[in-house]
């Protein structure tokens, strides 16, 4: 019999834990190497689900299929905190929410053009509303955090393993990437998966490999948690919110989050006093918490999903990891166990950036 295919995934993100639940479910041997269990930018997301505006239609159908395969994995993983919410949007001038709803809606997008009424209707609880705004009930959001510990716990009990430390670069021998050099001591694989977001970088630096990533600052507020206040997702001109699971309304000045500015407390305060603002029952509105993450994307905006440059070496780097995390870590675990490529993830291969060279 054939040992098991070790692989090492460098990440505890929603991206890292969706690769390691998916290869553990394939009988595969997996080592998860991170800081924390849910990782470092993931709990600085607004964990939006959707397939929205401003893809080409290539992109458009790959994050509706991550869309769907959310649903897959709510069946496969019961308890996962996922609400098929629907959003609520007018964050655009109307002209271009129409060609938005036009073009998204011959793709088959499920979108409705509401009027004033039909927006209070399903948001009362804003204190003003568009002439002209679209909901797409198709939408939806997750608790990144406590979805990537789900996914690790049971990829944990099918064997896979955790290792609390962080990664000062990899293993090479004979031009291969055969393990990963940690602060808790060398650890070999067959093959090491960069799912470390903004932390890929230097790591596929230390070995030759560029990741040509840029990571701009968002900033998101947090309130305390409060009773019930938004059905959806709500995108207006100069606020993206949702309300949690458990409560806390969540926004930044757009779903990536804003930018934090040179005094992060005081940006942090003036936003949350626009959702204040935004909302009629806000007397027991309180900020609790904010947070800035540092948003890995690839320079040309789509993900990297793929060899890195190195046998042995795969890289699974996005911006959108919350809507593509199940999507990607299928399709990852899929090559990782078969070493056969899958046509659907070419767009995304690395050698992208050299070929447009």
């Amino acid at each position: 019999m054939a040992a098991k295919r070790h692989v090492i995934i460098v990440g505890a993100g929603i991206i890292g834990a969706s690769i390691a639940w998916h290869l553990a479910r394939k009988g595969a041997a997996v080592t998860v190497i991170g800081e924390e269990r849910g990782g470092v930018a993931t709990p600085c997301s607004f964990a939006w689900i959707n397939a929205s505006w401003g893809n080409p239609e290539f992109y458009f159908h790959f994050r509706r299929r991550a869309m769907a395969e959310w649903k897959r994995l709510a069946r496969e993983l019961p308890g996962l905190p996922l609400a098929w919410c629907g959003s609520l949007s007018w964050d655009m001038p109307a002209a271009d929410l129409e060609t938005y709803a036009d073009e998204y809606g011959r793709w088959g997008y499920g979108i409705s053009r509401l009027n004033r009424e039909e927006s209070a209707l399903l948001e009362p609880g804003l204190g003003e509303y568009p002439d002209f705004a679209l909901h797409v009930a198709e939408e939806g959001a997750v608790e990144p955090v406590a979805a990537a510990r789900l996914l690790l716990a049971d990829a944990e009990a099918r064997g896979a393993a955790f290792v609390h430390a962080t990664v000062n670069g990899l293993l090479q021998s004979a031009g291969r990437i055969v393990g990963a050099v940690t602060s808790e001591g060398v650890l070999e694989a067959d093959h090491v998966v960069l799912a470390a977001g903004a932390g890929s970088v230097p790591i596929a630096a230390s070995a030759g490999v560029t990741l040509p990533l840029s990571t701009p600052a968002g900033l998101i507020v947090h309130s305390r948690p409060v009773s019930k206040r938004l059905n959806g997702l709500v995108m207006t001109p100069h606020l993206h919110m949702r309300q949690t699971a458990e409560g806390r309304i969540i926004a930044g000045s757009d779903f990536a989050g804003g930018d934090p500015g040179e005094d992060h407390r005081a940006s942090a305060a003036d936003l949350f006093a626009r959702v204040k603002a935004t909302l009629i029952d806000n007397a027991d509105l309180k900020l609790d918490f904010f947070t800035v993450g540092y948003r890995p994307t690839p320079a040309d905006g789509f993900p990297i999903i793929g060899n890195a440059g190195l046998p042995g070496l795969y890289a699974a780097v996005m911006h959108s990891g919350v809507t593509l995390a199940p999507l990607a870590g299928l399709l990852a675990a899929d090559e990782l166990v078969s070493g056969q490529g899958d046509e659907s993830l070419g767009p995304f291969r690395l050698q992208r950036f050299a070929d447009a060279g």
